[in-house]
């Protein structure tokens, strides 16, 4: 049986193959495997003529000369090279991997980076981005994708102005005006409610501020939990609340129950 090869080029030796060339081709792919760890290429673009000119970076099986089998890619030259149109770069099929690519072109024209073949997805460097991209395959069979891992930090980016609450915006960062916290208190502004939702999430019970409050007051609940024929109170005439027997208010036992049934 023949040696088979993985996607990025790694010979995969059968049994009782290759006697006497063991040893060598080992230490091919050890080498292969080191280049696609942290393998540095330097890829020149074709620039013959104006037009989105195709760059083909190819695997090459066993060996360490294909310019897809490094991680870090610059597309270009080092001075940088200047080219005449817009580009496009290839990447071969079925190919499930990741890459730091650097656009190292010199020119107002974009280089776009794509599968070889198929609608997968593509990643492009504007013709002002001269800059760097992480690129991940998705490997899929026909239509391999081309996917940006954004380093810029605008993903980021919170959503609102400062001390909003941050939430999930149909998959962006979001804030409210009236979800605020400023390192001590937590606002929930414009008569929005706090829900305290029941196990099965379809009901509720909500609480929130009347329309209008002549003055700002805080409720402070009590340290421990009452009695009994207890009754939630202030105490204090500031909004510190207590449990108080409700004897207190002059209701009996007899008289609450009487009460419960004449109200409901």
């Amino acid at each position: 049986m023949a040696s088979t090869f993985t996607d990025l080029g790694l010979e995969l030796m059968a049994t009782g193959e290759n006697a006497g060339t063991w040893g060598t081709k080992t230490n091919a792919n050890l080498s292969l495997a080191e280049q696609l760890l942290g393998g540095f290429k330097i890829q020149t673009l074709n620039a013959a003529g104006a037009g989105a000119n195709t760059t083909a970076l190819a695997i090459a099986d066993g060996a360490l000369t294909g310019a897809a089998q490094n991680r870090v890619i610059i597309l270009g030259a080092v001075s940088p090279q200047a080219i005449t149109g817009n580009k496009i770069v290839t990447f071969p099929l079925l190919t499930e991997t990741f890459y730091f690519i650097k656009n190292s072109t010199s020119g107002a024209y974009t280089v776009q980076l794509k599968a070889a073949s198929g609608s997968g997805a593509t990643v492009t460097f504007s013709a002002t981005d001269k800059g760097y991209k992480v690129v991940y395959l998705d490997g899929v069979a026909t239509n391999t994708g081309v996917i940006e891992a954004d380093l810029s930090g605008a993903a980021a980016t919170p959503g609102g102005a400062n001390t909003q609450i941050q939430f999930n915006n149909s998959g962006a960062f979001g804030a409210s005006a009236n979800l605020t916290y400023d390192g001590t208190h937590l606002l929930i502004d414009g008569e929005g409610d706090l829900r305290l939702g029941d196990n099965t999430g379809a009901e509720y019970v909500g609480i929130d501020a009347p329309a209008t409050v002549s003055a700002s007051y805080t409720l402070t609940l009590p340290a421990a939990v009452g009695s009994t024929s207890q009754a939630l109170v202030t105490t204090d005439g500031s909004g510190t609340l207590g449990f108080t027997s409700t004897s207190t208010f002059g209701i009996t036992t007899g008289k609450a129950i009487a009460m419960a049934m004449i109200f409901g």
